[in-house]
């Protein structure tokens, strides 16, 4: 009993290494087409016919077993490439892909890297980083933290102080106080004023014409002089499309309200919805009925109608025009002059008895 248990063990064993072995092998008639650098794989070998002919689950079964098939391929040949272990000996084995062959398509271009500003640039020339300073520090005389600026800063306000340090080449015999409290004075009235020129330029930017484009000391900065370079352009009749251009202005003639900046779809992120947009864009493309547009068809029809009714109006009245033209052109209708002249000739009796046939009796 004790051999047969054994010899069973061993063939169960054997079987599964077997089993094992065969599912990391797999035979193709005709080898697959690999892209590691974007990790695909294409059969070309035809699936049996018979087999996905209907559906059920005979046919789910088949498609997923030929998919493990060409995975574990992939896989395998992705275990052939070179690897390293990132980040020192604990960490995971990385790949390193080739570059790919095969392009994918797709529906915008990839985007390119911004250029390094002139600030950049410079920055990194000297080694200069950025480092980013806390809102609140260490008070020495308040024992405390406090905000680094604002109301109730560390430190204190310099005109509070006891005590106020005479600076060298200073009269001695100023009050020190005085001048702290006059210099924070400028320093206050001065950010009104820059706050309400802020104000003041940001409400100008916001409409279509600015009220006061220039100041009269001629410190004018570059979104001004954009702005009244516009403004100008614009106010010829055909609303600067004949007008010569500046060096660096852009080809297409400014609109009168600065117009509105293009929105195009995003390049990354949402690839349902690219792929919905290319199935309905292949779906209008292969149907050979027309695709209608309800709100043109609309608005032509009701166009034309008015046209019509235009045309129909004219008509009218050049025919009423005519008539009365013609009813002025009749004898006897121009004018009360015309007809006070003829009265008399009107009025004559028929017997041919007038004034002058008795003058000649006489």
């Amino acid at each position: 009993m004790a051999a047969v248990r054994v010899e069973a063990v061993l063939a169960a064993a054997e079987e599964q290494e077997a089993e094992k072995r065969r599912s990391i092998t797999v035979e193709k008639e005709l080898e697959l087409e690999y892209d590691l650098g974007n990790l695909l794989a294409v059969d070309r070998n035809p699936p049996p016919a018979a087999a996905l002919r209907g559906a059920g689950p005979r046919r789910e079964a088949l498609l997923r077993a030929l998919a493990r098939d060409n995975t574990q391929l992939l896989v395998s040949r992705l275990w052939e490439l070179p690897a390293e272990r990132a980040g020192g000996a604990g960490g995971p084995l990385v790949a390193q892909l080739p570059e790919p062959t095969f392009r994918l398509p797709r529906e915008k271009p990839a985007p390119k890297p911004r250029p390094p500003t002139r600030w950049e640039q410079f920055a990194r020339l000297k080694g200069i980083r950025r480092k980013k300073k806390t809102s609140l520090v260490w008070d020495e005389q308040a024992k405390e933290w406090r905000r680094r600026w604002g109301y109730k800063r560390a430190g204190g306000d310099p005109s509070r102080a006891w005590l106020a340090e005479v600076p060298a080449g200073a009269d001695p015999e100023e009050d020190q106080f005085a001048r702290l409290r006059r210099e924070k004075r400028e320093r206050v009235a001065r950010n009104e004023l820059n706050r309400l020129r802020n104000l003041a330029r940001a409400h100008r930017a916001g409409s279509a014409v600015p009220a006061a484009p220039l100041h009269p000391t001629g410190h004018q900065d570059r979104d001004e002089l954009r702005r009244v370079a516009r403004v100008a352009r614009v106010s010829t009749a055909s609303l600067g499309r004949f007008q010569p251009r500046l060096p660096k202005e852009p080809a297409e003639p400014p609109s009168r309200s600065g117009g509105k900046k293009r929105r195009f779809q995003p390049l990354l992120g949402n690839l349902a919805a690219e792929r919905s947009r290319q199935l309905e864009l292949l779906r209008d493309m292969g149907s050979k009925k027309p695709v209608l547009d309800i709100t043109r068809a609309v608005n032509k029809q009701l166009r034309q109608e008015e046209a019509e009714a235009a045309a129909a109006n004219k008509g009218k009245k050049q025919s009423k025009r005519g008539k009365r033209g013609r009813r002025q052109q009749r004898p006897g209708r121009s004018g009360k002059k015309s007809g006070a002249r003829r009265q008399p000739q009107q009025q004559k009796p028929a017997g041919g008895a007038s004034g002058g046939g008795r003058r000649k009796k006489a």
